[in-house]
């Protein structure tokens, strides 16, 4: 994936004015909205530390969908997510860089680690955003970007994470009769990668609508999940049960 001037940059095909535009709303073709939005609740937010996490009762999340930058927006979007960091993971190399994982020689692949509230949001409405976001027949790599820092997987932290993941990827499965090579891993050590890499949407919009156009990720999630691409139906849902959840309460 291309990065900052501080970062090697990948050379993409000048996309069409049209294709362009749509990126910069949040990507465009079916299910996907092409009109702006407010950013979403938990865009930008600090990760907070374990003692926050264990104090609010939170739990972490951590799922590998290719070329982070791609992933943070659709999960910042659910209402109940507290932040989204972007990171390596899954590798042998303790603390490694960018520029060592994107060699593809640490083992690591480019992951994002979520922090959630589980009275708001469930697991299992992650990992239906997970998958509307990924390619999952595609092995070592996604979309354009190929090599093993891009593989695809959901690292559990708990005996409910592993059930939960290796039954929604038994159900991806089945619905396409097609083998899956998302792998379901323990969670293991996650280094935060560098900060020009955190919220990439926000920072560096022009660099990631230019990525997101020409990557390949938004015809191909079309082709696979149909309106349900990308999870704008999910979200929708989401927010009605939030919405209604809310009222209720009060």
């Amino acid at each position: 994936m291309s990065s900052s001037t501080a970062s090697p940059a990948r050379r993409v095909p000048h996309a069409s004015v049209a294709l362009l535009a749509a990126a910069a709303f949040g990507c465009a073709a079916v299910g996907w909205a092409i009109e702006p939005a407010p950013l979403p609740p938990s865009a930008g937010a600090a990760a907070p530390t374990a003692e926050e996490i264990k104090a609010n009762r939170w739990e972490t999340a951590i799922f590998a969908g290719g070329c982070f930058w791609c992933m943070e927006k659709p999960f910042d979007s659910l209402d109940g997510v507290i932040s989204t960091t972007s990171g390596y993971t899954a590798g042998d190399v303790e603390d490694p860089t960018y520029y060592q994982v994107s060699a593809g020689r640490t083992g690591h692949t480019e992951a994002l680690k979520i922090v959630y509230d589980p009275k708001k949001l469930k697991y299992d409405t992650l990992l239906r955003m997970f998958w509307l976001n990924i390619d999952p027949f595609q092995k070592n790599g996604q979309f354009v970007d190929r090599g093993t820092q891009y593989r695809t997987a959901i690292c559990y932290n708990s005996p409910e994470q592993k059930q939960a993941a290796e039954a929604s990827s038994k159900a991806v499965q089945k619905r396409f009769d097609r083998h899956v090579f998302t792998e379901i891993l323990p969670a293991s050590a996650f280094y935060e990668a560098e900060d020009y890499h955190q919220d990439f949407y926000i920072k560096s919009p022009g660099r990631y609508n230019s990525y997101a156009a020409n990557c390949g990720r938004i015809p191909r999630l079309n082709e696979i999940w149909g309106a349900e691409a990308g999870g704008a139906l999910l979200l929708k849902e989401h927010g009605k049960k939030a919405a209604a959840e809310k009222q209720t309460a009060e």
